[in-house]
């Protein structure tokens, strides 16, 4: 058996020696042009050229959650894409996450700017009662962010695109739910997969439905999001800001008007990072599963884009 890894921005060494090691029957090489055949490959954001030269594959690894990327390019119908279940990004985004929602609830970045003032200060405690979460998404990173919240007793709120019934959450579904999801939702997350009916769902039309003083936390992807509608709504005061990880254009621009507004927290796209060992043991054992012909999770539905 072949593996071959191809990434765009990553050194593929570190995973060439990591996957020969956990998979010793197996000849684990990095594609380079004019490669060998191999029979499963670990990607990310490989060239057309990849997919046009590994004609022979049997399925795809993608080493992170969201699959976007590689479903723009042109694949073989017969080609199993796979994502990563998990591999230890859930409770990275739960984290994050959590963080940031009880940074914004106890009004911390608001301290942290007295302190650095020399103020002393005090403000009125809130009530969780008055701050319900909605999760948008609730895949595996989804359903673990929004069992985390609930550790905290915010009332959390659900949104996906079929049926969900998660103990203690309220789930709501489909185009016809999506007004009533906003309307009950003070604090926003976003952990939608990006396909064309998700592309721009952040925007004036939706964003405007949430709650007087609704705050936006996007961990998902920068296309998610329109710029210019999250920055009107903020600076109108019917949103109070927004914590973004993910961004249209990454980095994000050294002039981006993100960096300085005062009401809006940026980080590097940094809410979950793919964990080598745990990844590798996951495809590992989804190539052998393949290999005795058994079924396996993970695996995308190219229409749906996940």
């Amino acid at each position: 058996m072949k593996i071959t890894i191809c990434f765009a921005s990553l050194p593929p060494e570190p995973w060439v020696q990591a996957v020969q090691q956990a998979f010793p029957a197996a000849e684990v090489f990095a594609w380079a042009p004019g490669a060998p055949q191999a029979d499963h490959a670990i990607v990310w954001a490989p060239p057309q050229q990849f997919i046009d030269e590994q004609s022979g594959l049997q399925a795809l690894f993608n080493i992170g959650a969201g699959v976007d990327a590689l479903l723009q390019l042109k694949l073989p119908p017969s080609l199993k894409v796979v994502r990563l279940d998990d591999a230890g990004m859930s409770v990275q985004m739960a984290e994050f996450v959590c963080h940031a929602v009880i940074r914004h609830f106890r009004e911390l970045d608001a301290y942290e700017a007295d302190v650095k003032t020399g103020r002393w200060s005090y403000r009125k405690p809130q009530s969780r009662a008055d701050f319900a979460v909605g999760v948008m998404g609730l895949g595996v990173l989804g359903e673990r962010v929004a069992k985390a919240l609930q550790v905290f007793e915010f009332p959390v709120n659900g949104y996906s695109r079929s049926p969900k019934d998660l103990p203690g959450i309220r789930c709501f579904h489909g185009p016809q739910g999506l007004p009533e999801f906003l309307a009950v939702t003070r604090v926003l997350v976003n952990l939608m997969p990006l396909t064309p009916e998700t592309e721009n769902i952040l925007n004036q039309t939706t964003l405007s439905q949430l709650q007087q003083g609704g705050y936006v936390i996007n961990v998902a992807r920068g296309k998610h999001l329109v710029d210019e509608d999250l920055l009107a709504l903020i600076d109108s005061g019917h949103l109070s800001g927004a914590t973004l990880d993910v961004f249209r254009t990454e980095p994000l621009p050294a002039d981006h008007v993100f960096w300085q507004h005062p009401k809006i927290t940026v980080t590097p796209h940094t809410s979950a990072r793919t964990l080598r060992e745990e990844s590798i043991a996951q495809i590992v054992g989804k190539i052998q599963a393949l290999k005795r012909g058994e079924p396996i999770n993970g695996v995308v539905e190219h229409h749906r884009g996940y």
